[in-house]
């Protein structure tokens, strides 16, 4: 599989996202802890060298299991998390972003992951917040750097914008925004990523994990093109994300084994020009 710059990493372009390991709802335990288990073994078995996790993820559940299941880790497997949100006791998601409380989420996915550093971690930004704080906050990102607890600086929910304006300031490891076939809103943030040689990290790119109704892989003319190709949904559509730009690294989750080799699977779909012209005037 080909590989992409992330940090001081080279990463394989599919790696894994730990969101769907605990219950539903990223609340709770699993509902198989076995499986998840099996689940990172694989995922390492199979060439994965790139994890996407959150300490909010369970809570702590998400990343307890990565430490079951793969600690010690090997050498070339970049653990990526974020910071900026925490859970309620009833699993609300809420803000967490003053930056001592960035600080604070950092220490906290150190400790339960088992480590002194991670490859990068994602500053979740909220577009509609001052300048000024998102300075304070992107500093503290900085700091933690400076201080040798994480690799590189990443972005989550970021404009245009507010990427540039972070890079006046800091190299930037990641940009991890929500890109898909039916959601093409972040292309202007990929293209800027591309241009300067940024890792970008699309979420959901199968499509939201909260939808009833999932206009990715429900679409007609991917379930088509899948049909066509003898391939799945799931890795036509991952294969449309892939073929976007080479800077595209890819954390489809899951909980199931046969569906993360399923997921894996996609680097070897090859769209041809009939498919892309129709993912390309695909509607969400």
């Amino acid at each position: 599989m080909d590989s992409y710059a992330l940090g001081d990493f080279s990463v394989s372009r599919i790696g894994f996202g730990a969101m769907q390991l605990p219950g539903p709802g990223v609340w709770g335990p699993p509902r198989d802890r076995g499986e998840a288990l099996k689940v990172l073994r694989r995922a390492l078995e199979l060439g994965v060298d790139h994890i996407d996790t959150a300490q909010y993820y369970g809570p702590d559940v998400a990343n307890e299991l990565i430490r079951e299941a793969l600690h010690p880790y090997p050498d070339n497997l970049a653990l990526v998390s974020k910071v900026g949100a925490r859970r309620d006791q009833t699993g609300g998601w809420l803000p967490y972003s003053d930056p001592d409380q960035l600080r604070s989420g950092i220490e906290d996915n150190l400790r339960s992951l088992g480590v002194e550093q991670l490859a990068a971690v994602n500053l979740r930004v909220m577009g509609d917040e001052p300048d000024q704080r998102f300075d304070d906050q992107l500093a503290a990102m900085i700091h933690a750097r400076e201080d040798g607890l994480i690799g590189g600086v990443g972005l989550s929910n970021v404009t245009l914008e507010r990427l540039r304006r972070a890079l006046e300031r800091t190299p930037i490891a990641c940009v991890q925004n929500p890109l898909n076939l039916a959601d093409r809103s972040s292309i202007p943030v990929l293209q800027e990523c591309a241009a300067r040689g940024i890792a970008f990290v699309p979420f959901f790119p199968l499509g939201s994990a909260f939808a009833e109704d999932n206009p990715v892989l429900g679409n007609p003319d991917v379930r088509a093109i899948a049909g066509r190709l003898g391939a799945t949904p799931a890795q036509v559509a991952l294969a449309w994300t892939l073929s976007l730009a080479p800077n595209v690294l890819l954390i489809p989750g899951t909980s199931s084994v046969p569906h993360l080799e399923e997921n894996l699977a996609a680097a070897d779909v090859t769209l041809d020009e009939q498919a892309q012209r129709e993912l390309a005037a695909a509607q969400g």
